[in-house]
């Protein structure tokens, strides 16, 4: 395994929305609305306000995080979309494209993020790898994406010791 991690090129897309298709917790309707997020980025990553990073592992597309400032906000970020090619999870690659999106976000003045996912059975190993990553749950909006299916919000302090549980 040789991975290595790199801003998004436009090139990438293609093995990106290859991959999305077969991550079960990408629905088919969000498919779409990750691809223009892509577009975002890649066609003007200056003013797009996303910021994307790649795991390639092995000269292949594995994985992808893309993340931006909240609007109207100063410090707080959003993790907008995190994904791994399902042939390439559990080697540590969310983890680290996790890690590094945190890195950037910090760089660029941040200080805490936010995340949101859904609250049904499918979204569980999600909501697990966000509570290995040092998140906390501070919210949920009932039937936010539909009946019985919640909003969940996840956040995090990036000035505090507040580093990943290992």
């Amino acid at each position: 395994m040789n991975v290595i991690y790199r801003p998004l090129e436009p090139a990438d897309k293609a093995a990106i929305m290859s991959f999305l298709g077969r991550v079960p917790e990408f629905a088919p309707d969000e498919i779409p609305v990750a691809e223009e997020v892509l577009d975002a980025c890649t066609g003007n990553p200056l003013t797009s306000g996303y910021y994307c990073l790649i795991a390639e592992n092995d000269g292949r597309v594995a994985g992808y995080v893309c993340y931006g400032n909240t609007p109207l906000t100063k410090g707080n970020w959003e993790i907008y979309w995190i994904a791994v090619d399902p042939v390439s999870q559990g080697l540590g690659i969310g983890r680290e494209l996790m890690r590094r999106a945190e890195a950037g976000i910090r760089s660029r003045g941040g200080w805490q993020v936010t995340l949101e996912t859904s609250s049904t059975p499918l979204y569980d190993k999600t909501r697990r790898f966000y509570l290995k990553c040092g998140y906390a749950e501070i919210t949920r909006i009932p039937d936010f994406y539909d009946r019985g299916d919640d909003l969940v919000m996840y956040f995090k302090k990036l000035d505090q010791a507040s580093e990943d549980r290992q």
